[in-house]
């Protein structure tokens, strides 16, 4: 905390020693508006080109959640960043992927981490996964302005449902607007062909295993197409970032275990990039991935 929000007397003000709002972000917004992304005037001029993250998957499979984002952030037509992560963990049981101003994003992320656990330490309980996507659709709406200027980020948000035992997906758009999506979804530049994928791959009763093997393809259909999206980079071995919610909790995919299921992708797609022949085929019908993922890490 800067000098400028301290008591004279060099003691914290009494706001910040009663019981208050659950909300994080209200506290802020009451107490230091300027620490907020909406509380900051954008200078004036035009609003210069910043880096944007882009394609993120998710897929739900039976008593959960995979999400999923590429490594690459781009400015114009320049890679800005070959190893940019977009999917983070919000709490035990929930994570976000970000798509748009990708500095923007980060800090929403970060707030947004921030506003989950001082809710639980204030309730002394979770905040139900509902409860949680709505705070971020709230936090959204407080971006609006800056949206409106160029400077949008739309995240995609899931989780594990402790009361119906089961993963949701929450997205969303820049004005806020919190809509629950069924089986699996995709937002950013190639989200049109992930979603494609997607649609093909997904079937009920999937493991976690087999959700994570149809995350990365399907970012790889998008890199296919996007050239904002980055596929696996095998010479610098940059894979994207997976991670899981279920029962379990939230856990990010480890690497070694990514590299296996990235490898057979790959593997896959030599001399059919599409991958219709191997889906087509009597091993391999839609949506009945190979790899497994093995050991995650938290």
């Amino acid at each position: 905390m800067s000098s400028e929000h301290l008591h004279p007397s060099g003691r914290l003000p009494r706001a910040f020693l009663v019981p208050g709002s659950s909300s994080f972000t209200d506290f802020l917004a009451a107490h230091a508006p300027t620490l907020l992304p909406s509380g900051r005037a954008l200078p004036p001029g035009t609003v210069p080109e910043a880096p944007h993250g882009t394609t993120i998957v998710t897929v739900e499979f039976d008593g959960g959640v995979v999400m999923g984002g590429d490594r690459r952030a781009t400015m114009g037509s320049m890679i800005a960043n070959r190893e940019i992560e977009k999917v983070f963990g919000t709490d035990e049981f929930s994570c976000v992927g970000i798509a748009g101003t990708a500095g923007l994003a980060v800090e929403l992320v970060k707030l947004f981490q921030v506003e989950l656990e001082h809710y639980e330490k204030i309730e002394g309980t979770l905040l139900s996964l509902e409860g949680k996507a709505n705070r971020l659709a709230a936090m959204l709406r407080a971006n609006l302005g800056l949206a409106m200027q160029g400077l949008a980020v739309v995240p995609l948000f899931a989780g594990y449902d402790l009361d119906d035992r089961e993963g949701r997906i929450y997205s969303y758009d820049v004005t806020g607007g919190c809509y629950v999506e069924h089986h699996h979804h995709s937002v950013g530049s190639g989200s049109l062909f992930a979603r494609g994928a997607l649609k093909k791959l997904w079937r009920p009763g999937l493991s976690a295993d087999q959700a994570v093997r149809i995350a990365v393809e399907a970012l790889y259909d998008a890199a296919d197409d996007d050239s904002a999206t980055g596929g696996p980079d095998l010479n610098r071995r940059i894979w994207p970032v997976v991670g899981v919610v279920d029962a379990g909790g939230y856990r990010r995919v480890a690497d070694e275990a990514l590299t296996e299921v990235v490898q057979a992708v790959v593997n896959d797609r030599l001399g059919d990039p599409g991958g219709a022949e191997r889906r087509g085929s009597p091993g391999g019908p839609a949506g009945a991935p190979s790899g497994q993922v093995g050991e995650v890490q938290s």
